[in-house]
């Protein structure tokens, strides 16, 4: 048996050699930019010196170096820029440092760096977008850098200044001993398979970097320029620090599936929806995806909107954080491309603000919500609404909720409370203190004169809704933690007719705080209203397709659901083991098309015999179920052949607390 490997070819070779000696390097377009940190620098420079130190037998091992061949006289580095823009670094530093003590060694140092006398041609061609500034770090001679920052600038800087001119030596001795596994891709192998198991360890790449790779890799260097230049930049520069929240949440409304932010994640949901793609079909995808940061764009900066009302209600759901951003996202990208107008816009951001204030004010999560509206939005934009205010928290909820409870996000309910865009000129000011002092008093009595339970009432209801007023920030800096009968004063010139009605109040009680809640609750479900009145559910019951995947089995596992509600019916499910088994079951009796279906394209889990040791299950006189996965394989497939069976819009769960804390 021939065990030789034809596409890939592999060899250690001495780094330095393969440097001065070898083809010229080029970095590809999709690669990430260049982003090593000063520690790594320190780290490398430190085992050089060790090795240096060590007899002439010893090497140090830098790890593979992924090329494939462009030319003969140019290799394309598929993994190992990092690493290699490093060395290249530290050996400019060198031959800066000693090019006129050593003219000698500045020679020999300059082959690395250099593949003309000239130096007009650098060994290692970087990014495009830093291929000048790495140029010129290599060509400064005297070290003496401009003004533009960069981490080439940067790492060279930290390579100069620790490493003198009589260290110059030690480290060049240490260099010569830097070994690699040179890789090399035959054109048939498949450059994105062995890049992703070089880079299934250690400090991983990120997600929106993976994407980067997996789109451009394979493609022609024309091609590549073209996707870069036409929509990549332009995603990057639209988006920022932001652009793994901006894949996150595209592939989010993409798949209308939860997207976890762990490593990886993000861009296993990218390439299963996208297991090819050509020129062509990248072509159009990408503008899609420029014209959605375009937009994204927008909803991180609302006030670079043209739309003065649209930046207003982006900049209150910023204040909830970015929870909702894959759905606003599709929001605006609709409106922008005019498939619906500003009108309808404004409703839905509108309705978005009050579920997530609702929900916020009693208690309930507000992550983990919206895929599920994404998904009902594919359907039509009523289910969506319909799906929104089903899990809108009643009025009746949020009346309690306002009573005895601090109010969330105070300056951002009573600016809308009270008709204001913004709260700068405002502030907020609790009328009878969080912690008032012995000498505060009610208008009538000081705080040492109330009994203990008055003065545990006025601190429960210090916090909220009734005990807050919005006042202009002139009259806020005169009256801050002020008895009553000094507030009421200011109060009265205030430019707002409810707390000029505070004013009136002869004293501040709990039972003033208590009418002005009721006051104001009225006022506030009408500004921020369930947008239809639906069967409400607030008791937490979560889709299964929002389902938390979970590997192995975390201690507890048997009591990770409350029960499940499956099209109607009330199951008693402890586990998702034993849901994977009861789903199954069901559907072979209701649906057994979707399950053979499901089971085809999945390897699974049903079969014809029991066809290794394990778990099983008999689910027909001759079929059976295997029940030996882990928990995150079950869940998985539970989503799925619910989805294959087309109902699994109808099936929650409801987690035990043990199973939301896990």
């Amino acid at each position: 048996m021939n065990s030789t490997a034809s596409n890939v070819d592999a060899s250690a070779v001495n780094t330095i050699r393969w440097l001065a000696t070898g083809p010229s390097i080029v970095v590809p377009v999709y690669q990430r930019q260049y982003r090593w940190e000063i520690d790594g620098c320190e780290q490398l420079l430190n085992d050089i010196r060790r090795v240096s130190d060590d007899d002439e037998s010893q090497s140090h091992f830098l790890g593979s170096i992924l090329s494939s061949a462009s030319t003969a006289s140019e290799l394309v580095l598929i993994d190992g820029q990092q690493r290699i823009t490093t060395i290249m670094l530290l050996v400019a530093a060198l031959q800066h440092t000693i090019q006129k003590e050593d003219p000698e060694l500045a020679s020999e140092l300059g082959q690395v760096l250099f593949r003309d006398k000239a130096r007009t041609k650098t060994t290692l061609r970087p990014h495009l977008a830093w291929a000048d500034t790495f140029r010129e770090v290599l060509l400064n001679p005297a070290g003496e850098l401009t003004e533009k920052e960069s981490r080439f600038h940067d790492n060279y800087s930290f390579f100069r200044s620790q490493v003198p001119a009589h260290d110059v030596a030690k480290i060049w001795r240490g260099l010569q001993r830097l070994e690699h596994v040179s890789i090399s891709l035959n054109p048939d192998a498949n450059a994105q398979q062995v890049f992703e198991s070089l880079n299934s360890t250690g400090a991983p790449l990120r997600d929106h970097e993976l994407i980067h790779n997996y789109i451009l890799m394979g493609l022609s260097h024309e091609q590549q320029l073209e996707i870069e230049t036409e929509f990549w930049e332009q995603i990057e520069a639209n988006t920022g620090d932001a652009i793994g929240d901006f894949w996150r949440h595209l592939m989010i409304l993409t798949t209308g599936m939860e997207v976890d932010r762990t490593n990886r994640a993000v861009y296993e949901a990218f390439r299963e929806f996208y297991p090819r793609l050509d020129f062509e079909t990248l072509r159009k995808r990408a503008e899609v995806w420029r014209d959605h940061s375009k937009v994204y764009a927008e909803m991180l900066n609302p006030d670079s909107s043209e739309h003065p009302d649209r930046a207003r209600h982006l900049n209150w759901l910023n204040g909830f954080g970015r929870t909702m951003y894959p759905l606003i996202m599709r929001a605006l990208y609709e409106t922008t491309s005019r498939r619906s107008g500003e009108r309808e816009l404004i409703d839905l951001l509108e309705a978005l603000q009050s579920i997530l204030i609702r929900r916020t004010i009693v208690g309930l999560p507000i992550d983990r919500l919206v895929a599920r509206f994404c998904r009902a939005w594919q359907t039509d934009k009523a289910e969506l609404i319909h799906a929104i205010s089903r899990i809108t928290p009643s009025d009746e909820r949020v009346r309690v909720a306002l009573k005895y409870t601090a109010l969330p996000l105070p300056a951002y309910v009573l600016t809308r409370l009270f008709g204001v865009s913004s709260i700068d000129g405002y502030g907020v000011d609790h009328i009878a203190p969080l912690n008032p002092s012995e000498s505060w008093n009610d208008g009538r009595r000081s705080w040492s004169e109330l009994a203990e339970d008055e003065q545990n009432s006025i601190r429960a209801l210090a916090p909220t809704l009734g005990n807050l007023a919005l006042i202009e920030d002139e009259l806020a800096e005169q009256i801050l933690d002020a008895p009553f009968g000094e507030k009421s004063k200011a109060y009265s010139r205030s430019g707002f007719a409810d707390v000029r009605k505070i004013a009136d109040a002869p004293s501040w009680t709990t039972r003033d705080i208590s009418a002005r809640t009721a006051e104001l609750t009225k006022r506030f479900v009408q500004v921020w209203p369930v947008t239809s009145i639906v069967s409400i559910d607030d008791d937490g019951l979560v889709p299964i397709l929002d389902a938390k995947r979970r590997k192995g089995w975390p201690t507890g596992w048997n009591r990770e659901f409350d029960y499940v509600e499956y099209r109607g019916e009330h199951w008693e499910v402890p586990d998702v083991k034993y849901l994977f088994n009861r789903v199954f079951k069901r559907l072979w009796a209701d649906s057994r098309e979707a399950v053979i279906a499901f089971s085809a394209k999945r390897g699974g889990p049903i079969f014809d015999s029991k066809a290794w040791n394990g778990s099983w299950d008999q689910i027909d006189a001759d079929k059976y179920i295997y029940m030996g996965w882990d928990s995150g394989y079950m869940l998985a497939a539970v989503q799925g052949v619910l989805s294959e069976a087309g109902i699994a819009s109808e099936v929650f769960i409801k987690y035990s607390y043990l199973g939301e804390v896990l």
